[in-house]
């Protein structure tokens, strides 16, 4: 039983390398013609388009996990079925459920190492390839969370801690500089409304900072209101905002966490935290709908057969998917349930169907 497990992991991870090569090379050529207008801007160079698209590669790889792991596995099933191995492996008496336990053993360990590489490594090349990017082409604004952000406006540099949304922030620091680039005031409130040209400060702490030969002499003003007029717009603003789908999972905790706090709406987060969750299950779910038709036609299985039905099962996964994300967030339906209900269904057919199969 050994060497048959070693045996299907080679084989179904040689297919699903293959899977993961040609589809991240084809969604890396097209993120690299999107970037093909910006070359020649500012210090954005061929060079700095492709360590931007390369940087990315991670997220692409996390976002279409269940995709890649699905096609891969079912073209490496298929590879055994079209060469008649698994009728081999039939024969010696491993059963149809024994294998499908074997393959979804396989395809969780892909699974495992894919969340890695999604919670851990990708959030730090997408920051990375944003902030690359934002530098070569001579940007001011960056950030690093869903939460806040800095943004340089003149001789203010703004730090918001807390973004409610793209008008409304929390826990908000000014610093003003002189015309030397010197350090001239501090202020800090804890919230503050972006209104066109001017950003209007709550409760204000002012430190008001005087340069004399040998000291510094720091005044504390305390204002109930304060206004002091930006260059920025809401456009750059709102393009501070992150989608969910860009967000690590213990981000997406933290931000539902804090938009209720703060009576704001959480739901497309937790959409997205929950599809998270249950993609494993779905991955089984769909891994083992599509086993009935392998076992069901291993005489004439051929390789093309294989792809497209790993084709019209993964279109099947990304539907039920979305379609699960916009009931909850049109409706205002239960989140867990509408993500977790398409998933459950195709899993309890599955298993009826496949162990009905294995016993016959």
């Amino acid at each position: 039983m050994k060497i048959l497990d070693r045996y299907l992991t080679k084989t179904l991870l040689f297919y699903t390398l293959a899977v993961m090569a040609v589809w991240v090379g084809v969604y890396a050529l097209f993120n690299f013609i999107d970037e093909i207008d910006l070359i020649g801007q500012q210090d954005y160079t061929l060079l700095s388009a492709v360590i931007y698209v390369v940087a990315d590669l991670p997220a692409i790889i996390y976002s279409h996990s269940s995709v890649i792991i699905l096609l891969g596995c079912l073209l490496g099933l298929g590879h055994l079925a079209a060469t008649s191995q698994l009728i081999v492996i039939r024969g010696c008496g491993v059963s149809i459920m024994k294998i499908a336990q074997k393959v979804v053993n396989v395809a969780l360990m892909f699974i495992f190492v894919v969340i890695l590489l999604g919670e851990f490594i990708a959030p730090i090349t997408t920051q990375y390839a944003d902030s690359y990017k934002a530098k070569a082409l001579g940007r001011s604004v960056s950030t690093s969370s869903q939460k806040g952000f800095w943004l340089k406006n003149g001789n203010t540099i703004i730090n918001v801690k807390k973004k409610f949304d793209s008008s409304v922030f929390g826990d908000v620091t000014l610093i003003q500089l002189d015309k030397n680039h010197q350090l001239e005031a501090v202020l800090y409130t804890d919230k503050a409304i972006f209104d066109d040209n001017d950003l209007n400060l709550g409760n204000t702490k002012h430190y008001q900072l005087s340069q004399t030969e040998k000291f510094t002499d720091i005044q504390l003003k305390n204002h109930q209101e304060y206004t002091t007029k930006v260059s920025f717009d809401q456009t750059a603003i709102e393009a501070l905002e992150k989608d969910p789908k860009e967000l690590p999972s213990w981000e997406l905790y933290q931000h539902i966490g804090f938009l209720a706090d703060n009576n704001l709406t959480s739901q497309a987060f937790e959409v997205e935290l929950y599809k998270r969750m249950v993609r494993p299950v779905t991955l089984i779910a769909m891994l083992l709908l599509s086993m009935l038709f392998i076992f069901g036609s291993l005489r004439d299985a051929t390789l093309g057969k294989k792809i497209f039905l790993g084709v019209i099962i993964s279109l099947f996964f990304e539907l039920s998917s979305r379609i699960g994300s916009v009931i909850s967030l049109r409706f205002d339906y239960d989140p867990l349930f509408s993500v977790s209900a398409p998933t459950l269904v195709v899993l309890a057919i599955a298993l009826f169907l496949l162990k009905k199969k294995s016993t016959r």
